[in-house]
């Protein structure tokens, strides 16, 4: 376990997300996977730590259009995905989404194991447990296939 981050609510969100930018800058790791059950707080972890990187764009779950694209405090790109809706493998392989991944830029990828196949295989898993209404623990850890 790379770091483990409690938030007791919302109003914590920024500290935490401090917290995992510190963690995923020194793992230089771009690939972040992010687990939880659905309404854990995956977007609103991400967008509090695009926030943390210098993100000044709206941060909103790619859904329907499965990526959004920002830009951090330095100009390089951050690649939002949620695969919660993709239909196959094969419809991200025709977003590009390999391309996205062996870019070498930051890649926050929420619904992972829909798109497994197409993952590299070093990455960093960020897990987001419900431990109350407005209370979360994230844990970080590398993953290696």
């Amino acid at each position: 376990m790379l770091a483990e981050i409690d938030i007791a609510s919302l109003a914590a969100l920024p500290d935490a997300a401090q917290q995992l930018k510190a963690t995923l800058d020194a793992e230089n790791c771009p690939i972040v996977l992010l687990e939880g059950e659905m309404g854990a707080g995956k977007t609103t972890l991400i967008r509090a730590l695009c926030a943390a990187l210098g993100v000044r764009d709206d941060v909103s779950s790619p859904t329907f259009s499965l990526v959004n694209e920002y830009r951090d405090a330095r100009n390089r790109p951050i690649y939002h995905f949620d695969f919660y809706r993709i239909d196959s493998v094969d419809e991200a392989e025709r977003i590009g989404a390999q391309e996205y991944f062996d870019s070498g830029y930051l890649c926050l990828i929420e619904w992972p194991s829909r798109v497994g196949p197409l993952l590299p295989p070093d990455r960093l898993l960020v897990t987001v447990d419900v431990t109350g209404p407005e209370s979360r623990r994230v844990r970080v850890q590398r993953e290696a296939q």
